[in-house]
């Protein structure tokens, strides 16, 4: 059994033996992710560096969206913690990051140009979604 406190930075869960463990995680929010950037202390993996140079995207161009992003969406821990999809242009390219967190650094999951027709548009999924 899980239960959050406000804020949702809290967990409690009851273990088999029925002692109270509690849990803390790390939240995506966009001003840390912009610190982290500018500070040189986020890496990529190797899916990222990919996708990044499938598209023809600059270190740069991913910095410059990540410095000018939103975050769009929060992702749920799946087993390798919190994320969450940062929307943001470099010059007039959309730019979509998937961030997590390694130890004390970002992580880039995934960077690619959002279109059709997973996406109507940087902001909106397409109805496949």
């Amino acid at each position: 059994m899980l239960a959050a406190t406000t804020g949702g930075r809290l967990w409690c869960s009851f273990g088999p033996s029925g002692l109270i463990a509690f849990k803390r995680y790390r939240v995506m929010d966009i001003e840390e992710i912009k610190a982290k950037v500018r500070a040189n202390e986020y890496i990529y993996s190797h899916h990222a560096d990919l996708e990044r140079r499938a598209d023809d995207l600059t270190l740069a161009q991913v910095e410059d969206a990540l410095l000018a992003g939103a975050i769009l969406e929060q992702y749920r821990d799946t087993g390798r913690g919190k994320s969450c999809l940062v929307v943001g242009f470099s010059r007039n390219i959309p730019v979509h990051a998937v961030c997590g967190w390694r130890g004390d650094k970002v992580v880039l999951i995934t960077v690619y140009i959002p279109g059709p027709p997973q996406f109507v548009d940087p902001w909106t999924r397409g109805e496949s979604q």
